[in-house]
């Protein structure tokens, strides 16, 4: 479905932005913007968890943008949670609160698809070019390294600095003194030493910064006649010469810069001077685009039917030599199936249902033997351009689920009206009557959802003639039973006669 608006939140470690485009073609025309300095990456508790107050705060914030968000339809907006997101233990309860407030689902997602995102935001604002680019973005938690060519980045690394755990963690109540200084570029140099020698050797020829961090330090630079054009290493040498003689950040004085800014200016500048250090950098140009922009794009990629989620399926089913007939097989009467027990389900359900037949068999690479397992193990740890935490995870537990005991670790805090089961039902009976891995002629089956679990109907008959089938069903009926559901099964004449009693 085509949107003629879309909006991107980004729920960032410093500061929450909503952005809103108007879509002329494969083009998007920036409407509207909202942004506050929530600062979510400083209101955590020695234990790795956001406090009340700032959680409070954060939803305040998410109120504003729900009242701008009003009439957008769902698939219109998507929202993005960064790298204090992906550390907080209490994650998961802010989220559903989020969640509720804002009135749109929150993915949290993994630094290198953060990456990506940025990238694409970036490449999106830059004239055209066949040559390489580095973009470097400086977040609140996280700092993103990407080289790409014209749209496509080609390598990723996030790493764990940004410029409010840096401020906090170097700079305790604003000292800017040259010790300070030292150990924050120190622990920075430290971090990025890891990725020079692969990022050398891809090289670049233009490098870009992008975010809040690299714009306040550009302006600052620009305003205090240090460099004219967006960073340099000189210009950066001043700033830091100029914050050491303040000694603290009450005593700076900087132009127009504002006062959420000034707080977290030391750490951002710090691992900036490490960047350029590392990387042996001169110059780097700035862009007004970045995470929200990339999401935007991606967005608009989604709605158009160019989904990222699609490629990277396709990668993976190449990569791990899936045996694309079984997996369509699979997918075809597990989709049959599941479009029998749900009515009007969303299409997030029937694209996870797709992909899970798709990639069920990634595992049978590494080894045959509980191949789910190793198949649900990469679902949820590799890198899956396009795939949010939560899309990550979803696929994975249905991948594990598909054979083998119910009664696993992963699924015990599935809820019992979780659309999730529907999912996992449908794969089930699907990889059972497909296991003779051929184009044979199946049964007709018919499957109903019960409050008490689910009902398969056969052909009379059908199930004697095959006792092989009907034995894997009688302990498929075991398992659900196990978890407390029932699988019933039936033939279509005793369908028929309860229907008719």
């Amino acid at each position: 479905m085509k949107h003629e608006k879309l909006a991107a939140v980004d729920l960032g470690s410093n500061s929450f932005h909503l952005q809103i485009g108007r879509v002329v073609d494969d083009q998007i025309y920036l409407l509207d913007g909202l942004r506050d300095p929530v600062q979510l990456g400083a209101g955590f508790t020695r234990d790795r968890r956001i406090d009340r107050t700032t959680q409070l705060r954060a939803l305040d914030a998410l109120g504003r943008f729900s009242e701008r968000l009003r009439g957008f339809p769902k698939g219109a907006v998507r929202a993005v949670g960064t790298n204090a997101l992906r550390v907080a233990r209490n994650a998961e309860q802010f989220l559903a609160e989020a969640e509720q407030v804002l009135g749109f689902p929150v993915e949290v997602v993994f630094g290198k698809e953060e990456a990506r995102l940025i990238y694409l935001g970036v490449a999106h604002s830059l004239a055209p070019s066949t040559e390489g680019r580095l973009v470097v973005d400086v977040g609140g938690g996280s700092t993103e390294f990407i080289i790409g060519t014209g749209l496509k980045p080609e390598l990723m690394e996030s790493l764990s600095m940004g410029c409010v755990s840096f401020s906090l963690k170097y700079f305790p109540q604003g000292n800017l003194d040259k010790q300070c200084f030292n150990r924050a570029e120190l622990a920075a140099a430290n971090e990025i030493e890891r990725l020079v020698e692969p990022f050398r050797r891809e090289g670049w020829s233009q490098a870009v910064a992008s975010s809040g961090t690299a714009r306040t330090v550009a302006s600052i630079l620009a305003s205090m006649g240090w460099c004219e054009r967006g960073i340099s290493v000189d210009g950066l040498a001043r700033l830091r010469s100029h914050m050491i003689k303040a000694g603290e950040i009450g005593a700076l004085r900087l132009p127009e810069i504002r006062e959420d800014r000034l707080r977290v200016l030391a750490g951002g500048a710090a691992i900036l001077n490490a960047v350029f250090s590392e990387l042996g950098l001169e110059t780097m140009d700035v862009s007004d685009s970045a995470l929200r922009q990339g999401v935007l794009y991606d967005l608009l990629g989604r709605v158009q039917h160019h989904d990222p989620r699609e490629t990277t399926v396709s990668h993976f089913q190449r990569r791990y030599h899936v045996d694309a007939a079984q997996s369509a097989r699979v997918s075809a009467m597990a989709e049959s199936l599941h479009s029998q027990i749900t009515t009007n389900p969303p299409e997030d359900d029937l694209l996870v249902l797709r992909w899970a037949a798709a990639l069920h068999e990634i595992g049978i690479s590494i080894s045959h033997a509980g191949y789910h397992k190793h198949s649900a193990y990469v679902l949820s740890q590799a890198d899956m351009p396009g795939f949010s935490q939560h899309e990550q995870a979803r696929l994975s537990r249905i991948v594990l689920a598909h054979r083998g005991k119910l009664g696993k670790r992963e699924l015990e805090g599935l809820p019992v009206r979780s659309a999730d089961w529907s999912l996992i039902f449908s794969m089930r009976i699907a990889a059972l009557f497909c296991r003779s891995r051929n184009d044979i002629r199946f049964p007709k089956l018919r499957a109903n959802a019960t409050e008490l679990g689910f009902v398969l109907v056969m052909p009379a008959g059908w199930l004697e003639e095959h006792p092989m089938t009907q034995a894997a069903l009688d302990e498929e009926a075991e398992e659900w039973s196990g978890l407390g559901m029932k699988l019933e099964l039936r033939s279509d004449a005793e369908d028929r006669l309860r229907a008719a009693g």
